[in-house]
């Protein structure tokens, strides 16, 4: 759909060239009129483009939007934040808009009025998800949320006491963790998990297993393959502003004929 919009809209760009050149007087949509010099010449909008374009030449690129569908007590989520998205984001936060999900392969019910959560591995993986969910919400923002929630999943790996490791990680980074232990413990953590199943849910294609990946809002087996393999590099790879030294170097080499 996308392609053919854009091959419409080229079509569109050409017929209105044609039309000034042929004579015709500014006879196009005015989202055409900085299509080609031509068209903005014959509908006297010359030096608005001319404004326009060099404006959006020197746009920044935007951010590569990343998230991460996870359950806290799971090998596999907790591998992939420790070696792959903690060290990526550590050199790449600037260019990185990061989302964490924390419910996973969950299932939820509501019973007198409260959700009930089932977690695939157990009641402990509901208080991690829990606790990394109110973590979210009381810390902000996720630069200052995923350094925590990264402390966490580095310790409860060992240990399968996600409280522990959070009052652990609390004490060491300097977190108050009283207001996010209210949370998780309270109506208003039940509820924000809520959100995180309603956003698990909401996925197109239906996760069917995690950790998932999305880029930019897409998934398939291609990007999260990448992901897994190496996320610092599909990251450097998406991202359309000029590369931060962090990114490898894309140089290609060559076999010199004897």
């Amino acid at each position: 759909m996308v392609v053919f919009l854009l091959l419409v809209a080229s079509l569109a760009a050409v017929q209105c060239v044609e039309a000034v050149e042929s004579g015709q007087t500014c006879n196009v949509p005015p989202s055409m009129w900085c299509s080609s010099p031509a068209v903005a010449k014959s509908c006297q909008v010359e030096e608005s483009c001319e404004r326009y374009l060099r404006k959006v030449a020197h746009a920044p690129a935007p951010p590569v939007s990343l998230t991460l569908y996870y359950e806290s007590l799971c090998g596999g989520c907790q591998k992939f934040i420790n070696d792959q998205l903690w060290p990526t984001w550590s050199k790449l936060s600037p260019i990185m808009n990061l989302t964490l999900v924390p419910y996973g392969n969950a299932a939820e019910k509501k019973r007198f009025g409260k959700w009930v959560y089932e977690c695939q591995h157990g009641k402990q993986e509901c208080v991690g998800n829990l606790i990394e969910t109110c973590t979210l919400y009381v810390l902000k923002n996720i630069t200052a949320a995923f350094p925590f929630i990264h402390c966490i999943e580095s310790r409860v790996e060992h240990s399968d006491n996600p409280k522990k490791a959070a009052e652990k990680c609390a004490s060491m980074m300097q977190v108050d963790f009283s207001a996010i232990e209210k949370c998780a413990e309270g109506s208003q953590g039940n509820e924000l998990e809520h959100e995180m199943a309603l956003k698990t849910g909401s996925l197109n294609p239906p996760h069917t297993y995690v950790p998932w990946v999305t880029l930019n809002g897409v998934h398939t087996e291609k990007i999260q393959n990448e992901a897994m393999d190496d996320l610092l590099k599909l990251i450097c790879d998406t991202y359309q502003g000029p590369k931060p030294d962090a990114c490898p170097s894309s140089t290609a080499t060559v076999c010199i004929r004897d």
